[in-house]
């Protein structure tokens, strides 16, 4: 198939009402609906998928499922009722019921709808949320995750301990074994287990569970942000392949996924089919026939930014060999086609996030959407389906053939009807050691020739991340271009989508060649585009971002009006001791806080305090435990004590990021404010 490439402004939506424009704002932003999860029907000529619209009044994101037919010869329609929360579309085999899961019955359960007509009938009545499920291949079991204690013979079991506990009077915990919390909830002991399901001949599932992971002390899917892809039934639906991490009290410090194999039937226990690699093994898929298992693996551990190599192992030899070993790509989830002599994936690639599709038996590596994020896609037999976004556009699902891409959906068009969207341009540069860096800029969207207009300089998180050519909920190029600022925002080293070389050139120098490619990138940016006040800058980033913030303030304090520093490392070395995954500082550092002090204190900007000058606003959330709440109430203490201009903006109810509509809508008008105050 050849590469399909279309123009970032192809993506920004239209409509046939003409109105004055305007600017995007983040009023705008919080109340787009998202596209998600598109799921084709067997035969191809169905899309199921989700869709989140936003229920500003009671500040939450709602759920249902849609349907519209491949061809785009029918608008796409609602199937389950709005305020009824619906996720995780799956077709039966025949194509002629929907699974999915809701919360319609007190707690979250599978249900199935009839397309023929009909209500939805709940599928599970268990005593525990279902977390994930996965439907076999033959329709006749679910493999459901659910968290449970592994000390527990049952759910019912679980179910009375957590109720036992609410009711507790007392509220102490004790610990023997870190985690004791994770990403944004602290830890009760109960871990996601996975259990086989019989569907009987009434449609229902049966209530005797299969403990298919049962001797596993490790979460299936894993946590924080696992899913059901991190397991696959064979296809003839006798055998489960699923990801786990059994570390004990390494845990935190472990990236040691590895993939077990069982029979569905729970006869035998699981088997580890990875055991020889010490890092990362997940997303397994199987090839048609059932004899080789795909999976993306790493190869160094500790390290969560390795490549992730395309690995096949033959189930009957145990022989492996990597697919695709020149190119220098870290792969997502793998599907593999119905022939099985492709593998489909998608990847950061320099700029962009495209679909790729990898011959099984050369190697051989091509496009099939070059530009914009791919961040899902579905296919039956010949028919594609993708869900994109850019710069300049919100997700939309599009069908995807030799011709190009075909809109099969077309929401938000009335809600952007009148909104002239900022137009970006790539660039490249020469950063550190003179090697290539990649950057973009986006025009204010009021954009005159002539004019000079102030810069929001993004730092991006990770810090092996990148920014590029998508549509972002927390970080949107667009909402400071809707105010009338320009952006700047570089793919320093240690981005992705440049080459593995390139991620690791991060790795125990977050204060070195970074700093120089974005002071090198901001003044290229500066000399090439001639509409950029480099004189009217604020800097602003999140998490390494904001590390990079308040490094910015204690060693680059004359290039920049104003700072935003959210959810910020100010402290390196309290953070190594602080943080809940300690494999990520650990490695980023070359060790433990207290065997090599000097690292953590190399590029500390808590050293550096009495640079700081620069107004600042710190933002930080108390759910955060990747980066602890104490790290930015450190750094608005040392603004404050100085007699430095700054803000702290603390949300109680949010984690690493912002998520609630409301609380989103406060954040960026409190940036904005900053901005406008020091730079506009």
């Amino acid at each position: 198939m050849k590469a399909i490439w279309f123009a970032a402004g192809l993506l920004a939506l239209t409509s046939a009402v003409q109105a004055a424009p305007r600017g995007f704002t983040v009023d705008d932003l919080v109340r787009l609906d998202r596209t998600a999860d598109p799921q084709l029907s067997p035969d191809g000529k169905w899309l199921a998928f989700q869709l989140r619209e936003t229920d500003y009044d009671n500040n939450k994101g709602q759920q249902s499922l849609w349907l519209v037919p491949s061809d785009g010869s029918k608008p796409a329609r609602r199937v389950t009722a709005k305020g009824q929360t619906s996720v995780t579309p799956r077709w039966s085999n025949d194509g002629s019921s929907l699974y999915f899961l809701s919360t319609r019955s007190g707690s979250q359960q599978v249900w199935k709808l009839p397309l023929n007509g009909g209500e939805a009938q709940q599928v599970t009545a268990y005593d525990l949320d279902v977390s994930t499920f996965l439907l076999s291949p033959d329709n006749q079991s679910l493999a459901l995750s659910f968290e449970h204690f592994l000390d527990c013979a049952d759910l019912a079991c679980t179910k009375g301990r957590v109720d036992a506990e609410a009711g507790r009077k007392s509220t102490g915990q004790t610990f023997d074994k870190l985690f004791i919390r994770h990403w944004d909830t602290w830890k009760d002991g109960r871990r996601a287990q996975l259990f086989l399901a019989k569907i009987g001949q009434d449609g229902q599932a049966v209530s005797t569970l299969t403990w298919v992971s049962k001797g596993i002390d490790g979460d299936v899917p894993s946590k924080p942000f696992g899913d059901a892809g991190e397991f696959a039934f064979s296809p003839d639906g006798k055998q489960i392949v699923f990801a786990a991490r059994i570390a004990g009290k390494s845990e935190p410090w472990s990236t040691n996924l590895d993939l077990f194999i069982a029979p569905v039937d729970g006869s035998a226990a699981p088997k580890n089919l990875t055991d020889a690699n010490d890092a990362f093994d997940n997303y397994p898929s199987f090839s048609p026939d059932g004899k080789t298992l795909y999976y993306t693996a790493m190869k160094r551990p500790t390290f969560e930014a390795d490549r992730l190599w395309i690995t096949a192992l033959d189930l009957g030899t145990g022989s492996k060999r990597e697919i695709a070993q020149d190119w220098d790509r870290s792969s997502g989830p793998l599907t593999v086609s119905e022939d099985g002599k492709t593998l489909y994936t998608t990847a950061d690639d320099w700029g962009q996030h495209p679909m790729f599709a990898i011959d099984v038996k050369s190697g051989k590596v091509s496009k099939v959407i070059a530009e914009g994020h791919v961040d899902s896609y579905t296919i039956a037999g010949k028919t594609m389906v993708a869900n994109v976004h850019t710069l300049t556009g919100p997700a939309q699902l599009y069908r995807v053939d030799k011709k190009g891409l075909t809109a099969l959906t077309n929401f938000n068009s009335d809600k952007l009807a009148d909104v002239k969207m900022g137009e970006p341009t790539f660039y490249t540069f020469k950063g550190w050691n003179d090697e290539t860096v990649q950057g973009y800029v986006v025009k204010p969207w009021n954009y005159e020739p002539g004019k000079k207009y102030p810069v929001a300089f993004l730092i991006h998180g990770g810090p092996q991340g990148a920014f590029g050519n998508d549509w972002h909920y927390r970080w949107n190029a667009q909402t400071y271009a809707g105010m009338g600022f320009a952006v700047i925002a570089i793919n320093f080293h240690g981005s992705t989508g440049y080459g593995q070389a390139f991620t690791d050139a991060i790795s125990g120098d977050w204060g070195g060649k970074p700093l120089e490619d974005l002071k090198k990138g901001k003044a290229a940016a500066v000399a090439q585009f001639d509409w950029l006040n480099g004189d009217q800058a604020c800097a602003l980033g999140g998490s390494y971002g904001g590390y990079m913030v308040n490094w910015i303030a204690g060693n680059w304090n004359d290039g920049f009006k104003c700072l935003v520093s959210h959810a910020s490392i100010f402290d390196g070395r309290f953070m190594g001791y602080s943080t809940e995954e300690l494999w990520f500082d650990e490695w980023e550092h070359g060790g433990t806080p207290y065997d090599v002090p000097e690292k953590y204190e190399h590029h500390n900007p808590v050293n550096h305090v009495k640079n700081f000058k620069l107004p600042t606003l710190v933002i930080h959330g108390a759910l955060d435990y990747r980066v602890p709440v104490e790290q930015g109430i450190s750094l608005f203490t040392a603004l404050q004590r100085q007699g430095i201009e700054s803000k702290f903006l603390y949300f109680p109810d949010e984690n690493h990021w912002i998520l609630k509509p409301q609380n989103s809508v406060q954040w960026h008008n409190e940036v904005n404010a900053w901005l406008k105050a020091h730079a506009q």
